[in-house]
């Protein structure tokens, strides 16, 4: 089936690449970048194209289980109430839950506070086999950090190089990353979090902070461009993912992700047994 049947009129990793769509500031939270299709279709294609990620993803996980050591990571950033969270389930959920390492990354720990900034990363890391999704991630220290002046300006600024760094090790060890910004509307923004104000079952999610980092609206995007700008690479590629449509942020990462394991060229491990003396026990046996 080709990618324009499919809705896409390119791959999703072309199509949200943020060398082709950012800026961030004049970026479109409401458009569908390469996507030809309207909602019913997107709808209909994410469960469609989530029975190929689970197939993939058991491809993952069975060699991982054989000793092939690569692995995914997904790192999802974005402004509050983009809908992190949202991917997490609604993609995530598609997939075997042990095939998946999820972390979200808040404030740092007084424990962390202790080591550098990648400490926690690397402890989250996903194992051989595994797709690992961050929500939130080693980006936030050079995003609230920097806009809320956290640590020095000197400090914060060397951060970038180290990022790259770190993400080039992660390529060479095996591990694909794949990066994701989520962007929504203030307008939208402020609906999301109004609903939240007016349905019991959505307090848990309000902070009162997200009101305040409203104020800092501008700055965010100022930090979030300096990131495009010095962390974007080949290896470790950016990606901007419209989220006033839910269901086409849902849809894009779906099938970045198809995109990143399909590269991998991934067959079924081999049987480190005799097939044929296995299927001539197993007959003889009651």
């Amino acid at each position: 089936m080709s990618k324009d049947k499919q809705g896409w009129s390119e791959s999703a990793d072309a199509a949200l690449r943020v060398s082709a769509v950012g800026p961030i500031a004049t970026f479109d939270p409401e458009s569908t970048p390469g996507f030809t299709g309207d909602k019913a279709l997107g709808k209909q294609l994410l469960g469609e194209r989530g029975e190929v990620l689970a197939d993939l993803q058991e491809l993952l996980y069975a060699n991982g289980r054989s000793g092939d050591t690569r692995s995914v990571l997904l790192v999802l950033q974005g402004m509050d109430t983009a809908g992190k969270g949202g991917i997490v389930r609604h993609v995530g959920g598609l997939v075997d839950p042990q095939g998946l390492a999820i972390k979200g990354f808040g404030k740092p720990t007084p424990e962390e506070l202790q080591h550098d900034f990648l400490w926690r990363i690397h402890k989250a890391l996903p194992p051989a086999g595994r797709i690992g999704i961050f929500d939130r991630s080693h980006y936030e220290d050079v995003l609230p950090v920097r806009v809320h002046n956290l640590v020095p300006q000197s400090e914060w600024e060397k951060r970038y190089d180290l990022i790259n760094q770190f993400e080039a090790y992660l390529v060479k060890v095996g591990t694909t990353v794949i990066k994701c910004c989520l962007v929504v509307s203030k307008d939208e923004q402020k609906a999301r979090l109004t609903e939240r104000l007016e349905r019991p079952d959505k307090y848990w999610k309000y902070n009162p902070g997200d009101i305040d980092e409203r104020g800092y609206w501008d700055q965010y995007l100022e930090a979030y461009q300096a990131i495009f700008d010095l962390t974007d690479t080949d290896d470790a590629p950016w990606h901007l993912i419209p989220a006033n449509k839910k269901w086409f942020a849902r849809l894009s990462v779906c099938e970045l992700l198809i995109e990143a394991l399909q590269g991998l060229e991934l067959d079924w491990p081999k049987a480190d047994f005799d097939v044929e003396a296995e299927r001539r026990r197993l007959a003889a046996v009651d």
